[in-house]
């Protein structure tokens, strides 16, 4: 699933309140052909995934409305396919264990190298189609 044509079949909310840093992801992600869209509030957030429900879900954990694990909670109670990566500058190795226990696909550190997280948001996909295959067996 490497190749960039690929890509436009995975869906992408990037949620973080730090708008020029999501704003610069989105448009590199676009670039490479990735259907993304961005909230910059966890409130934002929930209104884009009921609008159009996407594949993948990069989520920073300290936002001014919703607390990330929060979020990562409602989101997985409410829509237990979206795959949630967990991307923070302000992060610990506790809110990493505590994200990976309530269901988070991954947990990386900002800065991230942008090769790392297209790895993860394609590992992410592919774990969700695998599960949606087995679902509608």
């Amino acid at each position: 699933m490497t190749t960039n044509e690929n890509n436009k079949n995975i869906k992408v909310l990037l949620v973080d309140d730090e708008i020029e840093f999501a704003a610069t992801l989105a448009a590199r992600l676009k670039l490479r052909h990735y259907s993304t869209n961005m909230a910059t509030s966890g409130e934002k957030a929930l209104v884009a995934i009921d609008k159009e429900t996407p594949d993948v879900l990069v989520l920073d954990l300290k936002m001014p409305d919703f607390d990330g694990i929060e979020l990562l909670t409602h989101v997985k109670s409410t829509h237990p396919t979206i795959e949630v990566i967990i991307l923070t500058g302000h992060g610990s190795f506790e809110a990493g264990r505590e994200g990976m226990e309530l269901g988070a696909f991954g947990y990386l550190m900002k800065p991230v190298d942008l090769h790392i997280l297209l790895e993860q948001i394609e590992k992410a996909y592919l774990k969700k189609q695998s599960a949606t295959k087995r679902e509608t067996k």
